[in-house]
């Protein structure tokens, strides 16, 4: 993918709350999390090549 970069934002109480039992329940870090999650919409909002 390339080099990491660190980022801060603001998120739903109740969405990180799920979100760091999935990271526990799935054995993947918040960030591992994250990045699969960011990808599948860039991927779903990605414009078809012609």
């Amino acid at each position: 993918m390339g080099q990491k970069k660190t980022f801060s934002t603001r998120i739903d109480d109740d969405l990180l709350k799920a979100l760091k039992h999935l990271a526990v329940d799935t054995d993947k870090s918040i960030g591992e999390l994250l990045e699969e999650a960011i990808a599948e919409l860039l991927r779903k909002y990605s414009k078809p090549n012609k």
